[in-house]
Parts: C-alpha cells; structure tokens; sequence
C-alpha cells in the first residue's frame, strides 16, 4: 500500500502458502491486527479490517486533520479499510474492501469472495455483487453478471455452482441481473454505487 506497509511471502514458505497467501510484513517492527466494526482484534481466521502502525507507515496525511482522526487511531494506527484474514501460517489472505461488504442480517459478505468464485463459472465473463434494499434482513445480495458471447445463466445455475464448491448458503446471491456491461468510475473501476441504486430503484418499482 502507499502508506506503507509491506508485505511479502518468504522462499521458505510451502508452495500452497506462497500461493494463498499475500505473506507477512516486512519489518518485524510492524505492528499489525485485524479489527472489527468495535476496535475489537478477531480470532485468527476471521476476517477483520487491517490496522497497522510501524516505522515505515505514515502517522498521517498533510493538512485535513478531520480525515486523519478518522483514518487514524488515537494511538497512531493507520485504519487500511482492507479485509484480510491470517492464515495458520502467520501470512494474511486479502478477502476484499470493508466499504465493499454486503450485510444481511448481521452477517457481513465480502463482495470480492463471492465475485472471485462467480468469475470461474464458465459462462461468466464479468460479475459485480451489490447490496439490494430488504426490509427484513436489511440487505441482500444482487449479481450483476456479463455472460460470456452466446451463453446465458439462471440464479439457479450459479447457486448451485458456488453450493458445489462449498459457499455458505447465507453468502449466495439472491438476485441475478444479466447485463451487457457494468458502469464504471472516472478511475476505470466498476461503479457499483451506479449499481446498488439501479438495483433499489427496480425493487421498488415493482412493488
């Protein structure tokens, strides 16, 4: 990351662990815990928001103090925004953006785990996963997908791919939207706010 830290897997790491994981920091200086939502370090395995302080990593940004009391703990730790969780090896495994979570019913999604499982089925070209409006759970899951030229897809076909390579039920999309392309930012990423609100404002229409 820009701010700093840096991670990497060792020559003496297992193959399977070289692949897997995005290794461990550089220095063993490095000051580094996976938090949830309340500050509070997860069991190791869980997926959790990296926050990191250490002698190469910024204590903070020129000029915009309210951005750095929200970016930084009081302590000095920088709050990444990434999801990642720690492997028994030590290493860590990215498992996406904490901006890029799904909620339904208390129970957090990673939208990159379940695009990154869609993207191998064979008939999809391209996947973003949004939020959709519930008003029990709160929020459920939309696949917004591209199929590959002259294939198709039904919900049910992706659910019950991503159920044979053992996705928790909790975790499916409920929703699958085929399109022609997926809007993007002015940075060339998908634009999935663009998404979300297309999702809302087709829910609500049909009710």
């Amino acid at each position: 990351m820009a701010e700093g830290l840096i991670m990497f897997v060792r020559p003496s790491d297992p193959p399977g662990v070289r692949r897997e994981t995005c290794g461990r920091p550089a220095s063993p200086d490095d000051e580094v815990y996976l938090v949830d939502s309340g500050g509070n370090v997860v069991p190791d395995g869980e997926p959790g928001e990296l926050i990191v302080r250490g002698p190469y990593t910024l204590r903070g940004y020129y000029n915009v103090p309210e951005y750095n009391a929200r970016t930084f703990t009081p302590d000095g730790f920088y709050c990444s925004g990434d999801l990642m969780r720690r492997h028994p090896s030590g290493n860590y495994i990215v498992e996406g953006r904490k901006k890029d979570l799904i909620n339904r019913g208390g129970e957090k999604i990673s939208a990159e785990e379940i695009e990154n499982l869609i993207l191998s089925h064979p008939a999809v070209l391209n996947v973003a996963c949004v939020p959709m409006p519930d008003p029990v759970l709160g929020e459920r899951m939309c696949a917004f997908v591209i199929p590959k030229p002259a294939r198709t897809l039904t919900l049910g076909e992706l659910t019950s791919f991503l159920t044979d390579r053992g996705l928790a039920k909790f975790k499916l999309p409920e929703r699958l939207e085929l399109t022609d392309d997926l809007p993007l930012s002015k940075f060339g990423k998908v634009a999935k706010n663009v998404l979300t609100k297309q999702i809302a404002e087709k829910i609500q229409a049909a009710i």
